[in-house]
């Protein structure tokens, strides 16, 4: 079966087929739709090797994620799949699991197959992976931080500004003697940014000193957070707010509290980071730092096309913002 013999099939030339394949797109709606029930019928399958050889194109996105079972890492992948998939690109995606050195590995593994471009997560990185992402020769977006001199494209926010947002949204409610919980690793730099505008505005809004804990190499998981609610009880005893770096952690321990009888948000006040699907639903419900995640995934696609397309992009670096969601917890 060839292209000839489809484009036969839905009466059109063998060209508007091959268009279909690339980019659907970029045909009507009718003449898609008779094509793509062509190639159903006589179960035509392009040959891409063939095609990126000759057009030194390889129809494929990379991108690097710390963890695809994190929510909001997932729906940015989700999103930004689903864009580039209507413009006939499919991604391969790698984890990191928060190892710089094992981005750096990731990555040079997929710039051997070589794709059109690539999304990063995170805007800090080993000087081996800015060294492959500056000779890779294919536009890049950075995502899920915020830089003064990112490699190319950026999609994020302040992860310092939404932390410090938090912090404003305690002391509004009262809250004098605030906790800050986390995995505080070098290989988690949005965490640690989360850190800096916390300690900030704790210092700005209170004239305290900070008071933090550290889960150090433990993953990122409910139980984890319950461990860190009681190294935080036990260290600051009088804490009547708790800031936990993700509401995964925030929610380990949220239902600690509930097991235990501690009265939240009456004897201790409780928030995350991240607006988890989980969030909302807790009870009582988590007051956390939304990030539009889905849209992050959506921009960086959109900005890589046009790059890829040999467009000009006038606005490279677009900042998403941040908002605290007060709920129930505090």
């Amino acid at each position: 079966m060839t292209l000839s013999d489809v484009a036969a099939a839905a009466g059109v030339s063998a060209q508007t087929v091959s268009r279909v394949v690339r980019d659907p797109l970029s045909v009507s709606d009718e003449t898609r739709a008779r094509v793509q029930a062509a190639l159903t019928a006589t179960g035509y399958v392009p040959n891409l090797a063939a095609s990126n050889l000759a057009s030194n194109r390889s129809r494929t996105v990379a991108a690097l994620v710390p963890q695809i079972n994190a929510s909001v890492f997932a729906d940015t992948v989700h999103a930004f799949s689903t864009a580039l998939a209507a413009h006939g690109y499919q991604i391969f995606v790698g984890t990191t699991d928060y190892r710089p050195e094992h981005e750096e590995e990731v990555l040079r593994s997929f710039l051997g197959r070589r794709p059109d471009g690539l999304l990063m997560v995170g805007t800090r990185h080993t000087p081996g992976t800015l060294t492959l992402l500056r000779a890779a020769g294919v536009p890049v977006v950075e995502t899920w931080g915020w830089s003064r001199d990112p490699v190319d494209l950026l999609v994020g926010f302040s992860n310092a500004a939404a932390a410090a947002a938090m912090v404003g949204h305690l002391v509004e409610r009262g809250r004098r003697r605030i906790t800050f919980a986390g995995r505080h690793t070098s290989g988690d730099p949005r965490a640690a940014e989360r850190l800096d505008g916390y300690t900030g505005a704790v210092r700005d809004l209170l004239g305290g000193e900070a008071r933090t804990v550290d889960a150090g190499p433990e993953p990122v998981t409910m139980d984890t957070g319950v461990a860190l609610l009681d190294l935080a009880l036990e260290r600051y005893p009088d804490s009547d707010a708790l800031m936990f770096s993700s509401d995964v952690f925030a929610a380990g321990a949220l239902q600690a509290c509930v097991r235990r009888g501690i009265d939240v948000p009456g004897r201790l006040a409780v928030a995350g980071f991240g607006d988890f699907e989980l969030a909302r639903h807790l009870v009582p419900a988590l007051t956390t730092v939304a990030v539009p995640s889905a849209r992050i995934g959506e921009l960086g696609a959109e900005l890589l096309l046009a790059r890829m397309r040999g467009a000009a992009v006038d606005v490279p670096h677009r900042d998403v913002g941040h908002r605290v969601v007060a709920r129930e917890s505090t």
